[in-house]
């Protein structure tokens, strides 16, 4: 089983990284881009978890280290492999 986390920045957040890629892709002439928020994506592999156990233990594994919940949002899906 795979956990897909995404993590990005609160829309409340400046995300000077974010900003700095429509910056540079406006430079490239891509100016249809309106925003840009810069994240982390990670891969969890789970194993001996039901479905439902494994939907728990990476809300609280979001929860207590992967995002920083003053600053970022998460969200994840679990897909089987």
């Amino acid at each position: 089983m795979l956990a897909k986390v995404y993590v990005t920045p609160k829309k409340a957040i400046l995300d000077p990284q974010g900003k700095a890629i429509v910056h540079s892709l406006h430079s490239l002439h891509y100016d249809e881009v309106a925003d840009v928020r810069m994240g982390k994506y990670l891969e969890l592999r789970l194993t001996g978890l039901s479905r439902g156990q494994a939907q728990q233990r990476v809300e609280e594994m979001c929860s207590r280290l992967l995002a920083n919940l003053v600053i970022e949002d998460f969200r994840f899906e679990i897909v089987e492999e």
